[in-house]
């Protein structure tokens, strides 16, 4: 008896009963979301929930050239697959919002569907900046246009697309407001706007995200302040080209400061003559390699469009399809879960 209560036996007892404890009690801790997630929740290894690529020299720049040309629609898939197939989430089209251009646009939407793409609308009326001859429109005109476009044309959009109605809307209309410095006036028209296209979604019953205005880093540093941030969503939408990878960075976690929201990088890549000289495949490849490594690390970056898909000195295919090493690049953290 005195062998049975022996102070190791004691230990051995204790020790079972504990495990019986645990395992009765287990399926309970498991089934408690509350204790689970404030025990081991983890840090999700991809920040970037928007993943894009443009497309807007194919998309826009010749919209009117090939709107009538069946036989483009093999460029279009293509274009389209390869995109896909780098794990993007969206692809960013530029094809003007005129009902002249809607066939041409929904080529180009029924490719993505096919390829489980989301869309990124990044086009415009055309009388905004005068594209195609078109003429000039106004604020009002372009808020009514927006609004009418969305209800005419329902069937374009899924849950889960973006929608800009006016992509740099610095570029048109009654001009930049570094120039004209109608600030005010610029803020009220784009939360106007914003607010008439996400009252139109919930219309058509549509869970499309609206705004993402981009703009050039000047003019944003200028016009998004924290009430307007706020008021657009809590999103700052940037189009930047800069030298260095470091410097992207750092201009990234300041717009995320000054303005009190989440960055995307509406347009960014490399290489820019003016800016970043002539690259080969492999430096523009290491370049990119850099900037993701940091995107990494910035909790506020949600989303990067890069630009541009083929076409122009930071084309990533060339015109007969052929990858550059910057697709493996690109790739490598699209595609991170």
């Amino acid at each position: 008896m005195n062998n049975l209560i022996s102070p190791k036996n004691l230990l051995i007892i204790l020790f079972i009963l504990t495990g019986l404890l645990i395992a009765s009690t287990l399926p309970y801790l498991l089934n408690s979301s509350e204790t689970f997630t404030t025990t081991i929740s983890k840090k999700p290894k991809q920040n970037l929930q928007i993943r894009s690529i443009d497309t807007v020299k194919y998309s826009r720049d010749i919209a009117r050239e090939k709107e009538n040309d069946l036989s483009y629609d093999v460029v279009i898939k293509a274009q389209v697959e390869d995109i896909a197939k780098t794990g993007a989430t969206h692809i960013a089209l530029g094809v003007p919002y005129d009902e002249e251009f809607i066939p041409f646009l929904k080529r180009w939407t029924e490719q993505a569907r096919k390829n489980n793409l989301k869309v990124w609308f990044r086009g415009n009326f055309s009388g905004w900046e005068q594209w195609f001859g078109y003429n000039k429109i106004d604020r009002s005109s372009h808020i009514r246009l927006t609004e009418e476009f969305i209800l005419k044309n329902p069937d374009l959009f899924e849950n889960g697309d973006i929608f800009t109605p006016c992509p740099e809307c610095e570029n048109g209309g009654p001009g930049d407001p570094r120039q004209t410095r109608d600030i005010e006036g610029h803020r009220r028209f784009l939360i106007e706007e914003y607010n008439i296209a996400k009252q139109t979604f919930s219309k058509i019953g549509k869970k499309v995200l609206p705004g993402f205005y981009s703009m050039n880093g000047d003019v944003a540093r200028l016009i998004m302040d924290k009430p307007t941030t706020e008021s657009l969503g809590g999103v700052i939408v940037i189009d930047h080209y800069v030298k260095t990878p470091s410097q992207l960075i750092e201009d990234i976690k300041d717009y995320a400061e000054n303005s009190g929201g989440k960055v995307v990088l509406g347009e960014f890549g490399v290489p820019i003559p003016d800016i970043n000289g002539v690259m080969s495949e492999e430096e523009q490849a290491k370049w990119l390699q850099e900037a993701f490594e940091g995107f990494k690390n910035i909790e506020d970056l949600i989303g990067v469009n890069y630009w541009v898909s083929v076409g122009g000195s930071t084309e990533i295919w060339s015109s007969n399809g052929q990858p550059k090493q910057a697709v493996d690049v690109i790739k490598k953290y699209y595609s991170i879960k």
